[in-house]
């Protein structure tokens, strides 16, 4: 659930976020979320770039900008994890697979 207002000041407008179904009390600092306000924002205010800033305990700006049905997001990040993804690829000459392993 995202909570948004328009900001004061400097930003734009201002959200918190929350998923307690996900066991998310609260969500630091939202990506995926602003995906979803910076359309409704760039409309209100009829800009395309908008400076959000979550509301949270440890608090975050967002740098975001709608580029047609896609928003790009800049700030700071916090790492979150780390992991191997095995993607296989089907060689149909070779009737084989090949496992390509991407560390993100």
């Amino acid at each position: 659930m995202h909570i948004t207002a328009k900001g004061k000041d400097k930003y734009d407008c201002v959200n918190r976020t929350f998923a307690p179904k996900l066991a998310v009390d609260e969500d630091p600092v939202c990506g995926s979320g602003h995906c979803h306000l910076v359309p409704l924002w760039s409309e209100k205010l009829g800009k395309k770039e908008i400076l959000a800033y979550q509301t949270s305990s440890r608090g975050g700006v967002l740098y975001c900008e709608l580029d047609g049905k896609r928003v790009k997001l800049a700030g700071k990040a916090a790492l979150y994890s780390r992991g191997e993804l095995c993607i296989e690829v089907y060689r149909a000459s070779m009737q084989t697979g090949v496992c390509r392993l991407y560390t993100i």
